[in-house]
């Protein structure tokens, strides 16, 4: 009965507690693990909150959406702030418990990795790592199957009657999107005549939120290591810092982008 349920006992506190396992008896461990498990259950929530939205744009049902993308960016926040606190670890710190990471790495992270498709960043070769899970591999390999949230904003610009090419609307959507002149028209109608398109003008400028969060949280990432560990190799294979900044060029939405030079 409810009133048996204890603040322990609903938020499963025993497991959570103890699901802190230093490999080392560097003091900073424990710092490192928090950091990263808060930063999962952060990301477990976008996930929640994005799949939701996406359904509703598809809906075009769009208010409920804008909670939901507005509840990200502020998620998305906490993600960034994590970067604050680990960068409290001084390069000799992170010495301490390095040897005992293995080949682990943030880089390895699936929910990361099924955010980055759900915004529509996919590329199959990322897949490739979590084969030997084969339940994730599964889900990553099915979100690439089903349209982005991008894909699905732009479908409902076709929809409100903008001219989007049916190639566009068509495309294989397990692949990365390709910038289009007419989408880029479409959203610039939009801007240009905010009052009149209100719903799609604050959708655009939701996504923008999700753009801008998502490179700012990556960008901390990339000057935290950098501070920690220099321009050695990530723990993962990938080559650390320079592999960072080779993501950073990475965009999700190029047509919101390109648009504040088109009008």
């Amino acid at each position: 009965m409810a009133r048996d349920v204890t603040y322990t006992s609903y938020l499963d506190l025993a497991r959570i507690l103890s699901a802190q396992h230093p490999a080392s008896a560097a003091h900073d461990e424990m710092l490192f693990i928090i950091v990263h498990q808060a930063s999962e259950l952060w990301l477990k929530l976008c996930l929640h909150e994005l799949q939701a939205a996406r359904d509703h744009i598809a809906g075009d049902d769009l208010r409920p959406a804008f909670k939901m993308l507005s509840r990200v960016a502020r998620a998305q926040n906490q993600l960034i702030s994590s970067w604050d606190v680990l960068s409290t670890m001084t390069p000799h710190d992170y010495s301490l418990l390095r040897p005992h990471l293995g080949t682990s790495s943030g880089f390895q992270s699936a929910q990361y990795r099924l955010m980055e498709f759900l915004l529509g960043g996919r590329n199959p070769d990322m897949v490739t790592m979590h084969e030997a899970t084969p339940e994730v591999a599964a889900m990553l390999h099915a979100e690439m199957d089903r349209p982005s949230v991008y894909d699905e904003a732009v479908r409902l610009l076709a929809r409100r009657g903008f001219a989007i090419p049916e190639p566009v609307l068509q495309r294989d959507v397990s692949g990365r999107w390709s910038a289009s002149a007419e989408v880029e028209a479409a959203w610039a109608e939009v801007y240009r005549h905010p009052n009149k398109y209100w719903d799609l003008y604050e959708l655009a400028e939701k996504l923008v939120d999700l753009e801008y969060h998502f490179q700012r949280w990556r960008f901390g990432h990339l000057k935290t290591v950098e501070r920690i560990i220099g321009f050695k190799r990530g723990t993962g294979g990938t080559a650390g810092v320079a592999y960072l900044e080779g993501v950073l060029k990475q965009v999700f939405f190029p047509e919101l982008l390109s648009v504040r030079t088109a009008i």
